[in-house]
């Protein structure tokens, strides 16, 4: 997953920040934000996105659901609303798998 863990952790992130993270342009941040309700990113005095860290959550989720798996943005919302959890899962367990695949391809370069 292309997914970039920020440098440095802080409360808010702006779109390009997380555009940045996904390797996304900042216009598809803005068209899920408009398609997906868990997406609710705060807007500063000057009206520009702040996304939090559970903001960053979720458009993982979505990510993997559009990006990976390769979901039309409805299949996605019928996902997301049948069932979250399900899918939060299997985030994670992919995740990890791809954890482990790394470990043991860092042990085979080293022999």
């Amino acid at each position: 997953m292309p997914y970039k863990k920020p440098k440095i952790e802080k409360i808010f992130y702006s779109i390009g920040e997380v555009a940045e993270m996904f390797g996304v342009n900042a216009s598809n941040i803005r068209f899920w934000e408009n398609n997906f309700d868990i997406l609710k990113p705060q807007k500063n005095a000057k009206g520009n996105r702040m996304f939090t860290k559970e903001d960053i959550e979720n458009m993982k989720i979505i990510y993997h659901l559009l990006r990976e798996r390769g979901m039309t943005i409805r299949g996605a919302q019928m996902k997301l609303k049948d069932n979250k959890e399900d899918t939060i899962n299997n985030i994670e367990v992919v995740n990890r798998l791809k954890e482990i695949r790394q470990m043991l391809t860092d042990i085979k370069d080293e022999m």
